[in-house]
């Protein structure tokens, strides 16, 4: 089954790495800052992303710590980290294709371990989680930042983003993510944070079935009535507008 999902995402994110990582909300500036800012990044830090994608996250961070790296299981993926690390002329970035919940790392070997945009895409979040937590030195900071509906919402959401994004498992209320935490003996800071974007732009840069982008239309059509999905969806002239539920969550490893 994990292999299985494993090929979904990396067929995904082959066909998306290029729209995905230069999408305007994938590139949030302010976002991206507020990880680095909440990770407590400093000069002398070691930092991983895991499932880093086109590496923003990882470039964010490389421009005030010692050493950033980025593991990601999709080969396109990094291809688009390594264009980045070479536009933003770094020499501090270490790329790994390989599995987050199976990370090729020493124990503690990391001051800070941050994920972003992934935990929906994981069958089994917890064991991720568990292995930030074995890389992550003692004293050292961890921050999550995912989609997190509310729980009476959740599942109109999460319907709606597997018709969009055939990698998509479940994106988890923040109650949910906080007790992933808890599980993995942490205790962390919750904040929200509203991302928006555009649907047309959404539809763009994913890859639904034939018929399911109008099916995915209607749905957030629907949601003007009663923000059913927990996107806070709007409508400007024509266009259709949301503003995805983030949580940040971030902690010190004891």
């Amino acid at each position: 089954m994990k292999s299985e999902h494993n090929e979904v995402i990396r067929v995904q994110f082959t066909r998306q790495a290029a729209p995905f990582a230069n999408a305007a909300p994938i590139r949030n500036d302010d976002l991206l800052q507020r990880i680095v800012d909440l990770a407590g990044a400093r000069a002398d830090d070691c930092a991983l992303d895991i499932a880093c994608g086109p590496g923003l996250l990882v470039c964010a961070l490389a421009k005030v710590v010692r050493h950033a790296t980025g593991i990601d299981l999709t080969p396109a993926m990094l291809e688009q980290a390594r264009q980045l690390e070479h536009q933003q002329s770094l020499q501090n970035v270490t790329w790994t294709l390989g599995d987050v919940t199976q990370l090729p790392y020493r124990d503690h070997e990391f001051s800070i371990v941050t994920s972003r945009f992934a935990f929906h895409h994981l069958p089994e979040p917890l064991l991720a989680l568990h292995e930030m937590v074995r890389v992550c030195r003692p004293g050292g900071r961890i921050v999550v930042a995912d989609s997190a509906p509310t729980a009476a919402k959740a599942d109109a959401l999460n319907a709606m983003e597997r018709l969009r994004d055939p990698s998509h498992t479940r994106a988890l209320p923040p109650e949910e993510l906080c007790g992933l935490f808890a599980q993995a003996g942490l205790q962390p800071r919750l904040e929200m944070y509203r991302l928006p974007g555009d649907l047309d732009s959404l539809l763009a840069r994913s890859f639904p079935q034939p018929g399911d982008a109008d099916r995915i239309r209607k749905i957030l059509e629907a949601s003007l009535l009663d923000d059913a999905l927990d996107m806070a969806t709007r409508r400007d002239d024509a266009k259709l507008f949301y503003a995805f539920p983030i949580a940040i969550l971030s902690t010190l490893v004891r």
